[in-house]
Parts: C-alpha cells; sequence; structure tokens
C-alpha cells in the first residue's frame, strides 16, 4: 500500500459506533470522578477550618461540574423513547416560556413571543420535548456573542403544530441542508455539536420534523419544528 493511499484512507465509523464508544468513554471517567469526590469528601473531614478546608470546597465543586459535564454529554448522545400523552399546545408552549425565563433570565428576556394557539391537542413526552425545545435556544443564545433579539412563534397549521424561532443574523454562511444532522462537526470548549442533533432526534422520536432556512431578504435564520395535533 502506498503512502500516499494509507493517509487519504479514514476510518468510516458507523455513527452508532462513535456512540457507544463516547458513552463508554464517558462512563469510565464518571468512575474516576467519582472517586476523586469521595476522597475529597474524605479530605474535608480531615482538614481543620480555615483556607484548607475552603480549597478542599471548591475542589469538589469543580469535580462535581466534570461529573455533571459528562452526564450532560451522555443524555445527549441517548436514545429517545418517548412517554407519548395528551397534552395542551398552549401549555406546553407556557411551560417552554416558563423554564427559558428561569434558566436563561437575560437572554429570554430578549425573545418576542407570538403564540397563536387556542385548544390544539399534542401526543408528547412534555419533559423530553421541553428539553429538546430548551436546548434549541440554548444554541442560539451561545453561538450569538452578543445575544441581542429574537423572535419564537407557536401556531397551528393544518393538522400541525408549528414552532419557528427567527434570528437576526447579519452575516449567515453556513448550509442549512443537513440542519442538525452533523453531529460532532462544529466542536469548542465546552461544545461538542450534539445539542441540535439532539433536538432532531427527539422531534422525529415525536413523529415530527426539524429543519431550517435562511431567509436571505430578511436576514433571518428562521428554525421551525413541526409536530404532528391529536385529534
Amino acid at each position: 500500500m502506498s503512502a500516499e493511499t494509507s493517509t487519504s484512507d479514514s476510518p468510516n465509523v458507523p455513527w452508532p459506533d462513535v456512540v457507544k464508544f463516547i458513552r463508554q468513554l464517558g462512563h469510565d471517567i464518571r468512575n474516576n470522578v467519582n472517586a476523586v469526590e469521595l476522597q475529597s469528601a474524605y479530605l474535608a473531614e480531615l482538614a481543620p477550618d480555615g483556607e484548607i478546608k475552603d480549597e478542599v470546597k471548591r475542589l469538589r465543586e469543580m469535580v462535581s461540574t466534570i461529573g455533571t459535564s459528562l452526564q450532560k454529554l451522555s443524555g445527549a448522545l441517548g436514545q429517545t423513547g418517548p412517554n407519548l400523552i395528551s397534552y395542551s399546545a398552549a401549555d406546553f408552549v407556557d411551560d417552554v416560556k416558563q423554564k427559558l425565563a428561569k434558566d436563561f433570565p437575560n437572554e429570554s428576556a430578549k425573545v418576542t413571543w407570538d403564540v397563536k394557539l387556542k385548544d390544539e391537542t399534542l401526543q408528547i413526552d412534555p419533559l423530553i420535548a421541553q428539553q429538546a425545545f430548551l436546548e434549541l435556544f440554548e444554541n442560539a443564545f451561545r453561538h450569538e456573542r452578543d445575544f441581542k433579539q429574537a423572535t419564537a412563534k407557536a401556531y397551528s397549521a393544518g393538522d400541525n403544530f408549528v414552532f419557528e424561532l427567527r434570528e437576526p443574523k447579519a452575516k449567515f454562511e453556513l448550509s442549512t441542508a443537513n440542519w442538525g444532522r452533523e453531529p460532532l462537526r462544529y466542536i469548542g470548549q465546552g461544545r461538542y455539536g450534539l445539542g441540535l442533533n439532539r433536538v432532531r432526534i427527539v422531534m422525529e422520536a415525536h413523529g415530527g420534523k426539524f429543519g431550517a432556512e435562511f431567509d436571505r431578504a430578511a436576514s433571518t435564520l428562521v428554525t421551525k419544528i413541526v409536530l404532528p395535533l391529536s385529534h
């Protein structure tokens, strides 16, 4: 085999195998993190009052943050099996608004809501679906350095519930053709390119659709979720 062939041939690893690897790695690391947490708890008992005890407390907080991050990463990779129940579409949107205001008080104040729902009903898992919607907002807040405004629209169209998140973008060069279908492509500190992929998986598990398009005339990124209404 030539050097050119060996360097150009990269392994084509199926996504389920990647997920399995990352989840196992996270599990192994969490075992070590838990061991450090137990040891730091023991040190806290031995440490005298004062500066040393405060440092041990900070160490435990840092270890706890690592464990939480790993748990969140595993959750983003997990399979979704929603327990569907009948739920008011208007109530669900209101739940999302309240949770958003609680988790992101500064950014949520810059979101304008346009909700046109009456007595429509969804068949959803409220908790999992809410987490996906919050992930969508968090993604918008995180990727806009100086988040200024956005519009969230919720309405019914035929037999569907439609949600649109409209974000003004003076400059947008990404392709939306595979929106939510490119996990691990855009990676940064504390970000692994899994958020939108998770949103898509959750929506499809509910029988819905997820995608986005850039309205160049209005310089606006429009992310859309469509879920079937229950009759």
